[in-house]
């Protein structure tokens, strides 16, 4: 038997592994959900993925092809009403985040016959990964470094300057729109390890956590990285021995890590200030 065939057939090797997969392309898109103020956004997303689920269940599709429907879906629904100022970005996140939420509890309570574990699906179930996840987190992550890869640039300077992008001839619009798709990927693929109410955390917090240390955005991105893959870790190990909820583990291991690199990063720059 092969390193390969040990792992995959390992249940924490197999977590571990998907863990790490979901990090790598979680943390730049992270950089961008806190560059561009959208965590709002991410949530409302992470919401719909009940929704897809629901679908998924009513088509006979995958799990996670239901949830990028439904996800690309409500991006594009979402992009249209944004031009429509009669309410506030904030306010039509919120009706469709928790809208989405509930039609999908209550479309699942319809279908008596399908069998769901409510609290996997909403705070994971990463221990529970197989192979057809791991080929889902690796697929998706090939798509999006690739995409990033590419429209970096694109993103960056649409990112820091709308204005001077759209005059700078970039395609801010379709630009926003695959950012969008990228977002509805990831979160179709990490659902199954950290749940559709922790998916936003595990965006965010690497990153933010990476902006205290980077000094450009590409060094953001790859800390950001590096401290999903320390979630990952910590969390897992967290689980195993403390025997709490791997998912949740995840998020507290990158809430620790955020609290000691902005407490110690803070209290070094008050003693240099001195």
């Amino acid at each position: 038997m092969t390193i390969i065939d040990t792992i995959l057939n390992d249940f924490f090797w197999r977590a571990l592994v998907g863990g790490l997969g979901v990090a790598l392309i979680a943390g730049p898109l992270g950089c961008f959900v806190v560059w561009r103020r959208m965590a709002y956004f991410g949530d409302t997303l992470a919401h719909s993925a009940l929704l897809g689920i629901a679908l998924s269940f009513l088509i006979s599709v995958p799990l996670n092809l239901g949830v990028i429907i439904t996800s690309v879906t409500l991006a594009m629904a979402l992009m249209l009403f944004s031009h429509n100022k009669t309410l506030a970005t904030d306010t039509l996140l919120g009706i469709l985040a928790h809208s989405a939420l509930a039609i999908g509890l209550v479309a699942l309570s319809f279908m008596p016959e399908v069998r769901v574990d409510l609290t996997g699906l909403l705070f994971g179930d990463l221990l529970a990964m197989n192979r057809n996840d791991l080929l889902w987190i690796y697929g998706g992550a090939i798509v999006i470094l690739a995409l990033l890869a590419v429209l970096w640039r694109g993103l960056l300077m649409s990112t820091i300057h709308e204005e001077l992008a759209r005059v700078e001839g970039v395609p801010v619009a379709r630009l926003r729109l695959l950012l969008m798709l990228m977002f509805a990927l990831v979160i179709a693929v990490a659902m199954k390890m950290v749940g559709v109410l922790l998916i936003t955390a595990l965006l965010i917090i690497p990153a933010a956590t990476a902006r205290r240390l980077a000094s450009t955005p590409e060094q953001m991105a790859a800390l950001a990285v590096v401290f999903g893959f320390t979630a990952v870790a910590g969390g897992l190990g967290m689980s195993w021995h403390l025997d709490t909820p791997a998912g949740p583990s995840v998020v507290v291991t990158a809430f620790v890590t955020f609290l000691v690199v902005y407490g110690v990063v803070g209290r070094f720059s008050a003693q240099g200030s001195r």
